[in-house]
């Protein structure tokens, strides 16, 4: 017959192994006891630990590779757009020649920035001129309107007036008539 020590799968405590972790893990600190796998691994999954352990090593080496190498990169490029300006000014005024073509260059470009300017000036004008021309046949109808509007009411009125009056005129006449 097999004891309990040798028929025991690895998963499971018999009562000796319980005793013997007791007493050797009270001499062993904490964070052993936790190191200490439950298990063993199997060889993908170890193999598996070790590729991601490997590739998280990686990419933080990379990242920080990737941050050193903008640092240099950055201002040797900036560097290098500068001389390309500086060299490009000096080829395009190293003669005379070539500074009278750069002068000609600059005076077609005011020249074309003139006459679009007094283009748009022009036009602006125009529309100007041209609402205002419209605002002022508004206003011409409207005051039309009302002065035709005034005159029939004052028209009106004075045909009002003008019965009032000849009847009073009449009244007055009837009063002095029948008095005397």
């Amino acid at each position: 017959m097999a004891t309990a020590e040798t028929t025991s799968s690895p998963t499971r405590k018999t009562p000796a192994r319980a005793a013997s972790k007791r007493s050797s893990g009270a001499a062993k600190s904490t964070s052993a006891r936790t190191r200490r796998p439950t298990r063993a691994r199997t060889s993908t999954q170890v193999k598996r630990a070790s590729t991601e352990t490997k590739t998280a090593a990686r990419s933080t080496t990379g990242l920080v590779g990737d941050y050193a190498e903008r640092a240099v990169l950055i201002p040797v490029g900036a560097a290098l757009i500068a001389r390309d300006r500086v060299v490009e000014v000096i080829t395009t005024y190293s003669s005379p020649a070539k500074a009278q073509t750069q002068l000609r260059k600059f005076e077609r470009r005011g020249n074309t920035a003139r006459n679009r300017l007094e283009r748009e000036v022009r036009k602006t004008r125009t529309r100007f001129e041209r609402e205002l021309r419209q605002r002022r046949g508004q206003l011409d109808k409207r005051r039309e309107a009302v002065a035709k509007s005034i005159s029939t009411q004052v028209e009106q009125t004075s045909s009002q007036v003008q019965g009032r009056l000849k009847d009073g005129a009449e009244f007055v006449q009837e009063r002095v008539l029948h008095r005397a």
